[in-house]
């Protein structure tokens, strides 16, 4: 798969702080790929390089395959966390002033915007000034002229703020359809139930360091430490606990279910297969519940992170 974006060894200091510390990334080519981070871990700056708001002290940005060029910002969309519409214009004059400084016709904006304001039902807002809509109204326009001008590199910061769950999920659909339509997604955001949804590829920073990235489904297998999380019935639970104790790393955890199981977690060796254990539980209990225990990319944000602390 090609690369449409690649940042090789960026760095950035403002004063004595150190933003960005050699980073480098590769984000392929009709990808959504998550860029996370705690608060101040670098992610904006990263952004604004991509943008071409500030220069990186060293390193280079490639897209397509060039180093970033001034004229690149036709193919760059982006929707930045702190919203920057005009609150006294008209919603349909700010989206066609804003089309036309990505390079449409006014003819082809107004196309275009119709198609959206139609999709997103948000035909009535036309002659709407901004400081007369709700946040989620106005982020629903801005995302609308983040998009319109079919980019190839769209950049999300904290897309779904502001947003009630089911404009949420509203946008979520149309961020899916446009990877679907070709587009490349930069994704930034501290919902991570979204990357765990959304992503193919992911990125940690931290203190302007990158401490992962990669396939989002490889770093999740990277991060499982072959625990197993069981749900057993049996005449006496206790005996049985104390017996898995002299065989396996056992510990409690809690799940719904109708029975009485005795409920716990089970890990085992590396070199162990899954099957055995499964084998050797039902000759002991009934099992009503084994399922393999995946960390989430919440978990393996907060391990690292603290990790790293």
């Amino acid at each position: 798969m090609n690369n449409l974006l690649v940042a090789e060894n960026i760095s950035k200091q403002f004063g004595t702080f150190t933003a960005l510390n050699n980073i480098s990334l590769e984000i392929p080519e009709g990808s959504i790929f998550g860029l996370l981070g705690p608060n101040g871990a670098g992610k904006t700056t990263f952004i604004r390089i991509i943008n071409q708001i500030t220069m990186p002290d060293s390193g280079r940005m490639l897209l397509d395959g060039h180093p970033l060029r001034p004229d690149d910002i036709q193919h760059i969309g982006y929707l930045p966390e702190e919203r920057g519409l005009y609150k006294s214009m008209k919603v349909g004059e700010q989206a066609l002033y804003l089309a036309q400084l990505k390079g449409l016709s006014k003819a082809e904006a107004k196309e275009r915007l119709q198609y959206w304001f139609e999709r997103l039902q948000i035909q009535d807002w036309w002659g709407k000034k901004i400081q007369e809509l709700s946040k989620g109204m106005a982020q629903k326009v801005q995302f609308v002229v983040t998009v319109l001008h079919r980019p190839k590199l769209l950049i999300f910061d904290e897309p779904f703020s502001g947003f009630d769950p089911v404009n949420a999920n509203l946008i979520k659909e149309e961020i899916l359809q446009l990877r679907k339509e070709g587009a490349t997604i930069l994704f930034s955001t501290h919902r991570m139930e979204s990357v765990e949804e959304m992503c193919d590829y992911m990125a940690l920073i931290h203190r302007g360091n990158k401490l992962l990235d990669g396939q989002v489904n490889d770093i999740k297998r990277r991060y499982k430490s072959n625990t197993f999380e069981v749900g057993l019935v049996s005449s006496d639970a206790e005996a049985l606990r104390k017996e898995l104790e002299t065989k396996f790393r056992i510990s409690d955890t809690e799940f719904k279910s109708i029975n009485d199981d005795l409920k716990l977690q089970i890990q085992i060796d590396p070199n162990d297969s899954p099957n055995d254990l499964l084998i050797y539980l039902t000759g002991k209990a009934q099992v009503n519940h084994f399922v393999e225990v995946i960390p989430s990319v919440n978990d393996i944000f907060i391990k690292t992170v603290t990790t790293n602390a």
